[in-house]
């Protein structure tokens, strides 16, 4: 079973449930790791705190891999609620910053999608969302929701753009 198929089966069971606030984890041969934080769920959508997926084979990769990810990953992904984009290049600890590019706006400040590729440490791919009040310093992370078919096709373009 593919990564897309256990989240969806698992998403499934979820929607029967009702047993949220919940980890859905998923982990296929290749030692791919998809872990899904879900704070709510209906039979269309889903709100997550965070998707993380962990890719064994970023560990060992160079630099020019996680940029050449976060391009193929601003391209592909054009149907989130804002683009994203790769932000801040950092070979040193061997990190790649993509922001919602531009960011949404709101009445009183912006709301934006953070993702954080690694490869050093732990080798992964971690998407949140954050929301910045005007005249308050700092972010607040707050929930992202979007439909299953969305959350799955987002899954299938991470899998399918790994370097």
């Amino acid at each position: 079973m593919s990564l897309r198929d256990i989240v969806e089966h698992e998403l499934n069971r979820l929607t029967i449930s009702q047993a949220v606030p919940t980890t859905v984890r998923a982990t296929v041969p290749s030692g791919m790791v998809l872990t899904l934080d879900v704070t709510a769920i209906d039979s269309m959508s889903v709100e997550l705190k965070e998707l993380a997926l962990f890719v064994p084979q970023l560990q060992s990769a160079g630099f020019d891999a996680l940029k050449q990810w976060s391009t193929d990953l601003g391209q592909r992904i054009t149907y989130l609620l804002e683009n994203i984009g790769p932000l801040e290049f950092d070979p040193i600890a061997g990190q790649v910053l993509i922001r919602s590019t531009p960011p949404g706006q709101l009445s009183n400040g912006t709301q934006f999608y953070e993702i954080m590729l690694a490869s050093s440490g732990s080798g992964t791919f971690t998407l949140r969302r954050f929301r910045s009040t005007q005249g308050r310093p700092g972010r607040d992370q707050v929930e992202m929701q979007m439909t299953t078919e969305v959350l799955l096709r987002l899954i299938d373009d991470l899998v399918d753009t790994i370097p």
